[in-house]
């Protein structure tokens, strides 16, 4: 179990990934070794992975929100399939293991059904599929990840720590280069790697690197995703909330939620469902005191559906392998 130097590291982590750890022992008040010691156990124990991801936006790709419902006793197959795809990301079995909830990535233009022939695999086990645009993600970097962990930094730290954050770029985002693909490749291996290891693994030089990452992450073409394992840390309850939202309420009913701490991704999307929340808690009860505190406080709510996690198979880049975080095998 995390102790608040853990949670401390954590939260400076997903305010700025790839922060020194000189600064990361600051913040938690310990020495840089020991901070890089925590850091590494946790990453070594695949309770967490640092992933630097290249924006869907980049290659003109949103994202789509899909609930397939499938026969109980055919669903793995499918959902392992689906979970291994590069196109495909946080996928979830949900409802007793019937459904598989997960996000796809593929151009707005494109008809909703022609996502679904092109990434899901064909199976009688399909009962029924819905998919739904990803309109606008809620909350900001430092202040809408899950810390329902516990305490970890205070909200002056977190303000320091992301002070300096860029504004979104003005779309369209510029395209990576094929002289990138080395990095990017060992970003997403390992999105704190620090420079040396990336002129390593490219043939740059350590300067070209700095420059090279600073271009991408200012540009908004590379962006990093913080992936933690909850169940490791106490947390065993994950549930999937669609809200019907009056659509005067709709964005403040969405930054609101993103700022509680037991929610990891709040979004406005299209269908019957107009906000779709993730929340993480440590059991059944602690969800039903969020649900009927926290939610029921929140102005404009009309209806709600709850889906339960019963498995966890992917997130934004990572599979979930005996109960650790791995990444992906090459495809």
């Amino acid at each position: 179990m995390i102790d608040d130097v853990d949670r401390k590291i954590l939260h400076a982590l997903q305010c700025a990934p790839r922060l020194p750890f000189r600064h990361i022992a600051e913040l938690a008040d310990v020495s840089e070794q020991t901070a890089a010691r925590r850091y590494h156990a946790l990453r070594r124990s695949g309770v967490l992975r640092v992933v630097g991801l290249v924006a869907p936006a980049v290659h003109g790709e949103a994202q789509w929100v899909a609930r397939i419902r499938s026969r109980p006793d055919r669903v793995g197959p499918l959902a392992d399939s689906l979970a291994k795809r590069q196109d495909v990301a946080h996928a979830n079995l949900a409802s007793g293991g019937s459904e598989i909830i997960c996000t796809l990535r593929s151009p707005v233009e494109a008809q909703r059904d022609d996502v679904l022939l092109r990434q899901l695999p064909r199976s009688a086990s399909v009962l029924d599929v819905s998919i739904d645009l990803l309109l606008h993600p809620f909350g900001e970097t430092g202040t809408s990840e899950w810390t329902g962990y516990g305490a970890g930094l205070t909200l002056d730290q977190v303000r320091r720590l992301t002070a300096d954050r860029q504004p979104a770029p003005a779309r369209p985002l510029r395209p990576p280069t094929e002289e990138d693909a080395p990095l990017l490749a060992a970003l997403a291996e390992d999105g704190r790697a620090p420079h040396t290891r990336l002129a390593e693994l490219t043939g740059w030089s350590n300067a070209r690197v700095a420059r090279r990452l600073e271009a991408l992450e200012t540009s908004g073409t590379l962006f990093y995703d913080v992936e933690l394992l909850p169940e490791r840390l106490g947390h065993t309850l994950n549930a999937t909330l669609w809200l019907r939202v009056a659509p005067a309420r709709l964005h403040q009913a969405g930054e609101e939620l993103a700022r509680h701490a037991e929610v990891a991704f709040a979004g406005a999307i299209s269908g019957h469902h107009n906000l779709m929340v993730s929340v993480i808690c440590r059991d059944a009860e602690d969800f039903y005191r969020y649900l009927t505190t926290h939610v029921a406080a929140i102005d404009g709510i009309n209806s709600y559906e709850v889906s339960i996690r019963v498995r966890r198979l992917k997130q934004a880049a990572s599979l979930i392998f005996h109960g650790r975080l791995v990444h992906p095998a090459p495809a």
